[in-house]
């Protein structure tokens, strides 16, 4: 098995979070990222950056972090128990992008790495991570685009790798409560080392860098869209279905708070408006009606032509 290196995932990470701060940046035209450096009490830190006002994007964050400690939070020990009395490393890069055009959905991306150790014993890591796509008013083809830009960043690493961690997304990203998914999915892997290091870090690599060619072209495409009162209203609506997810279903919201983590950081992935009407039901017919009726269900995306 190749050897763990933690020294060359944080380097890659650091370089992945300025490569995605400069790609939105130009994608947005107008906006930059404000950095806000934080340390942990009880170890480590990180590069919190934040985008606001933009001329497409409302409201983003790209939040780099480095935490450790002596022994692992009841978040991740519930998860895997074997982690009991060991103390760990977490590391990472997390973004959620809020757009202003309710025609550009909300995008998520994060990868991080794991490792526990413990005197006498071979080290415990794994690497985690993916990408998924949250629109209000979506098209075929934005979502068709941001899942072949998956699979083929999977296709190098096995048939079986694409439908495998696009199914774990479907099942993650499910808000039960509510009984629909929280999008269109994406990718999502976690507890990955029976590759090797170095085929891991690889494929983590390349989920992390596969975010800009996925979304950016959704953001040139739609930007200009005109959008109505409504659509407006429906777009802060379905923002709410976000706060829902990240607060009572994500495991990295729990890890995070868990762990003694920085909760402006944490809680960066919140939209900077949002809204909750009783009973909400949309028209029969309508655009609003056409998400729930197609997009909030797992679908084979890549084998779709049209939705009627």
């Amino acid at each position: 098995m190749s050897k763990v290196n933690l020294e060359t995932v944080k380097e890659f990470l650091l370089q992945l979070q300025d490569a995605i701060c400069a790609g939105l940046e130009q994608a947005d035209g107008s906006g930059k990222f404000v950095e806000d450096k934080w340390e942990r009490a009880e170890g480590g830190g990180g590069r919190t950056r934040v985008l606001r006002g933009g001329d497409v994007i409302e409201q983003g964050g790209v939040n780099y972090s480095h935490v450790f400690g002596a022994s692992m939070p009841a978040s991740a020990t519930a998860h895997r128990p074997e982690l009991a009395g060991r103390s760990f490393h977490a590391c990472g890069v997390s973004l959620v992008i809020h757009p202003k055009n309710p025609h550009i959905p909300t995008s998520h991306a994060n990868v991080r790495f794991f490792i526990a150790e413990k005197e006498g014993e071979e080290p415990i890591w794994w690497f985690g991570g993916g990408f998924d796509l949250t629109p209000f008013y979506p098209y075929l083809e934005d979502v068709k685009h941001w899942h072949q830009v998956a699979k083929d960043l999977c296709d190098p690493f096995g048939d079986d790798v694409y439908p495998r961690y696009k199914k774990w997304c479907d099942d993650y990203f499910y808000l039960k409560h509510r009984d629909e998914t929280r999008g269109v999915g994406g990718l999502f892997f976690d507890d990955l080392n029976e590759w090797g290091f170095d085929k891991s870090f690889a494929f983590m690599q390349a989920v992390g860098e596969g975010f800009l060619p996925a979304y950016v072209p959704i953001i040139e495409r739609r930007k200009a869209s005109p959008v109505t009162e409504q659509e407006r209203e429906f777009q802060l609506y379905r923002r709410g279905r976000y706060v829902e997810f990240n607060l009572v279903w994500d495991r990295g919201t729990l890890f995070g708070l868990q762990s003694g983590g920085r909760t402006e950081s944490i809680l960066m992935s919140m939209p900077p408006l949002a809204r909750w009407e009783y009973d909400f039901t949309p028209e029969s017919g309508s655009n609003e009606a056409k998400l729930y009726e197609h997009f909030l269900k797992p679908q084979d995306w890549l084998n779709i032509d049209s939705l009627s």
